[in-house]
This record gives C-alpha cells, sequence and structure tokens, in this order.
C-alpha cells in the first residue's frame, strides 16, 4: 500500500517512525495531483509554498525529537470559501476571482498551529450553493469513483480530493447537507458538527445561522482527530460556543450496548433508491448485533424541510450577498456610465445562475408585504422541526437515515432542473435547521458500485457519542474500498 494510501493515523505513525518524512509524504501528494487533477479536477490552485513551509516545520521537529500536535504534516485540502493570508479565497465565483485575503480564517490559523499542510484551496458549487459542485465558475469536479457522476456538493472538491488521494484529509462547510452528502457520494466519512462548535469567522458567509465547518476522511477516526484540531471557543465569531474541547479520539471503541437508535421512518419510504434502503437496513442489522436497540420514530415537520429551508437559507444569502457590489473588492464592471448601473452590471456579470436565483427568491421573501407570509412562517416552522428533534432525543439516543436517497448521479442530468436538485437534500437539511450535529460514512455500494452513505444524527453535542457509534459501525463492517481511478 502506497503512503498516499493510508489513513492519517497510520500517515503519522509513519512520520513518527521515520519512514517517511513531512516532505516526502507531501512529495507523493502533489505527484499523485499531478496525475490524476487533470481526470477530478479537485482544486482551485494549489498553495505549495505554504505546504512545504509548514512540512519543513515538521520535519524539524521530528529531527529534534520534539513532541507532534495531532495531524501534523498530514495533507489536507482546504474548500475555497475558508481564507488564507496572502492567496486567493473564490469561493468558486467570477466575481471573486481575483480577490487575495488579507487574514486567516480561525480554522486555518488551528491548522497552522498544528502544522498542518494546506495542499489547496478545493473547488465547490459557487458560495456553497449547490449539491452537485456543477455550480462553480472555474471548473466541473468529477466523482472518483464513475468520473460521468458528480462528487455532490457544495464541498465537492474536498471530498474528490480526499476519495481520489488527493489529500488525506479536508475540511468543508455545511449549510444543507454540503459536508455529509459529497462524503456519501464520493464514499469517505464527513461531518457536520454542532452550530457553534467550530468558528465560522473566514468562512465566507452563505446562510449565516445554517452554516458550519467541519472536517472529512477516509476514516471514523481521522474525522475525529481533525475535529480536535478546529473545534473551540473564538470570540470573533459571536456565535461561538464557550466550552472545553473533548479528545474525540479518545472516545472511540466503547461498547455502544442499549444504545437507542432511532430510524426516521419518513426519509425510509419513497423515493429511496433499493440498494440505499438495502445498506440501511443491513447497517441497522448490525446495530442489533453490538447490542444496540432499533425504534422507529417519527420527524412529522420533515415534509416541510425543504420549503422551510430554501426560504431561509436564501434570505439570508441575500443579505450576506449584497456586500460584493463592485466597490470594495471583488470583480468590477469598467464601463458603467452610473453607480447604479455598475452595481447591476457587477453581479450580472459576477453572478451565476444558480447564486442569482437564490438572491431573488431570498430578495422576494424578506421584502415588504411578504416578510411575514414567507420569512416569519418559515422560521416558525423551523421551531417545530426543532421540536420534533427534542422530542425524538427523548426515546432514542441517536437516529439515522439515507445520507441522500440516491447514489450519486450523472453529470448535467439535473442543471436543467433546480428543484430536482434541491430534493438532493431532503435527509440532510433538517440537522442544520435543528442546529444538531450529523455525519455521512459509506455503509455499502449500489450495483453500479458507487459508494451509499449512512447519516447518524445526534442531539446537540453529543460529537463524541457519535463518533463512536459511527466507529463501531466502521470496524464491523471494514469498508475501505478506493475508486480505481487510474
Amino acid at each position: 500500500m502506497s503512503i498516499i494510501e493510508k489513513t492519517a493515523k497510520e500517515q503519522t505513525q509513519a512520520l513518527l517512525n521515520k519512514e517517511i518524512s513531512a516532505k516526502e509524504l507531501l512529495d507523493e501528494t502533489y505527484k499523485r495531483i499531478e496525475q490524476v487533477e487533470p481526470k477530478v479536477q479537485s482544486y482551485n490552485c494549489l498553495t505549495k509554498d505554504l505546504a512545504y513551509e509548514t512540512a519543513k516545520k515538521v520535519d524539524e521537529k521530528i529531527s529534534k525529537g520534539e513532541q507532534l500536535p495531532t495531524l501534523a504534516g498530514i495533507p489536507l485540502a482546504l474548500k475555497d470559501n475558508m481564507v488564507i493570508k496572502d492567496y486567493p479565497t473564490t469561493a468558486s465565483s467570477k466575481i471573486l476571482e481575483n480577490f487575495v485575503s488579507p487574514y486567516d480564517a480561525t480554522v486555518v490559523k488551528k491548522l497552522k498551529a498544528n502544522l498542518i499542510p494546506i495542499v489547496g484551496k478545493a473547488n465547490m458549487d459557487e458560495f456553497a450553493m449547490g449539491s452537485s459542485t456543477e455550480n462553480s465558475a472555474t471548473k466541473v469536479t468529477k466523482n472518483p469513483w464513475d468520473l460521468n457522476k458528480v462528487p455532490g456538493g457544495s464541498s465537492g472538491g474536498s471530498a474528490s480530493s480526499v476519495s481520489a488521494l488527493e489529500a488525506t484529509v479536508s475540511l468543508g462547510s455545511d449549510t444543507g447537507g454540503s459536508i455529509r452528502l459529497p462524503a456519501s457520494f464520493c464514499g469517505i466519512v464527513g461531518l457536520k458538527p454542532t452550530y457553534g462548535k467550530v468558528s465560522r469567522y473566514g468562512l465566507m458567509a452563505f446562510a449565516s445561522s445554517l452554516d458550519q465547518i467541519g472536517p472529512m476522511g477516509r476514516s471514523v477516526e481521522d474525522v475525529a482527530a481533525l475535529l480536535e484540531v478546529i473545534c473551540g471557543y473564538d470570540k470573533m465569531d459571536s456565535t461561538s460556543i464557550n466550552l472545553e474541547v473533548p479528545k474525540y479520539t479518545q472516545a472511540l471503541g466503547k461498547d455502544i450496548k442499549g444504545t437507542k437508535i432511532g430510524i426516521i421512518k419518513e426519509l425510509m419510504g419513497e423515493g429511496v433508491q433499493p440498494e440505499v434502503q438495502e445498506s440501511i437496513s443491513n447497517a441497522l442489522k448490525e446495530y442489533e448485533k453490538m447490542g444496540a436497540e432499533i425504534i422507529e420514530i417519527s420527524i412529522p415537520h420533515v415534509k416541510y424541510t425543504i420549503g422551510t429551508y430554501y426560504i431561509i437559507a436564501t434570505a439570508e444569502a441575500s443579505s450576506n450577498l449584497a456586500r460584493y457590489d463592485g466597490v470594495r473588492y471583488g470583480y468590477r464592471h469598467k464601463d458603467a456610465k452610473s453607480l447604479i448601473e455598475m452595481y447591476m452590471k457587477t453581479r450580472a456579470e459576477g453572478f451565476g445562475d444558480e447564486v442569482k436565483r437564490r438572491i431573488m427568491l431570498g430578495t422576494y421573501a424578506l421584502s415588504s408585504g411578504y416578510y411575514d407570509a414567507y420569512y416569519k412562517k418559515a422560521q416558525q416552522i423551523r421551531t417545530l422541526i426543532k421540536e420534533d428533534f427534542d422530542k425524538a432525543f427523548e426515546k432514542v439516543d441517536f437516529m439515522i437515515s439515507p445520507t441522500c436517497p440516491t447514489t450519486a448521479f450523472e453529470l448535467n442530468s439535473k442543471t436543467a432542473d433546480p428543484l430536482s436538485m434541491y430534493l438532493m437534500d431532503i435527509c440532510t437539511i433538517t440537522a442544520n435547521m435543528a442546529g444538531v450535529p450529523a455525519m455521512s460514512l459509506p455503509c455499502g455500494f449500489d450495483k453500479q458500485n458507487m459508494p451509499i452513505g449512512l447519516q447518524i444524527v445526534g442531539p446537540v453535542l453529543s460529537e463524541e457519542k457519535m463518533l463512536n457509534l459511527a466507529y463501531n459501525f466502521e470496524q464491523a463492517v471494514n469498508i475501505h474500498k478506493q475508486p480505481q481511478l487510474v
């Protein structure tokens, strides 16, 4: 097995044993990128200078016999909506094609402090708006399992880079499933933490009450380790939770006997691909063998989540994206004859179709005469969804559903039908609405050998036990197949 095929834990052990240096690990990663990137298109740009500077510090520490921080030297892909000082951050949008950040995001500061080399900025749906990474203004990322299929979105580049062995771990952002959906489609592990668990300072805002940064990797243990690195209170983020960060990796491997797992009946019926239903049912049987109790539960308001989400998310996007006007930074139309014309032409040319669609929907929902009918009503339904979760967690410890009703779909098959694309998020959106943690991990394959994702949803701040639940399943079924790209 090549070093880049190993998990972050195995790579760390190889570094400590001096079987390989951090520079050599980075060399192998960039060699792999050079080999497969023309096919997969995971990255918007590579950050080689920064990565090699970090690897040099790791090798110096090892040579001096000093203790390494968590995941030091492990190659990481960063979604292109988190800023790095002196490097481009575009959010895969033309309107920010020449933007270079003057500061580091809080998660980037934490990565640098832990000496984790950032390999490059991963492609994404423009401003994180999409479920397939086909809305990027830079390129279309492919699924490493089948280059004719989408990797999911919006964190498609973050997922495909890990799946294609172009990075060992990655960071994505999740507003309505944008970590979990691509994790499911690309056969890796992805976790959306409790809202406020990870600082959003330096994350380009889409929908501020829903956005959350989270880790992605090829194993539950790698994801747990990366979550330890990025969590923690940040005074720069008013929604940040001020609590001590648990040692997530130390919680893995504990007995789960007696754990009550709820299967969400509304997410296991019509519209779910038969192989997906079968894989989820098999996963529940595995949990029963481990001593867990399976209970069918109901989230009655789940049928309203798509409509509610797309009112709240677009309303917040309309407000957040008002700052991209051609005045202070980013793309500016050159030939406008007035300020208003400059605004209009800059935004018309700088934003893609999906972003413009959502801005218009959100502006409409917030407009005079419609605010109470749409936005206020959506917030009331959001409260009902949160209450559904609270009641469910009185009966069960965790809930399980498919991450997505289907496996990865063909490129260009849904681009002309936005509503069909929006329905891909039906299983993931509820966790964002309620602010609770949720994760996806591989649980099987369909007839075309495409990965299927199992979603685990837990109560607020239940990441430790959730990761342990996922780890026990991962160890029992041992799904660690790699896509055959080359």
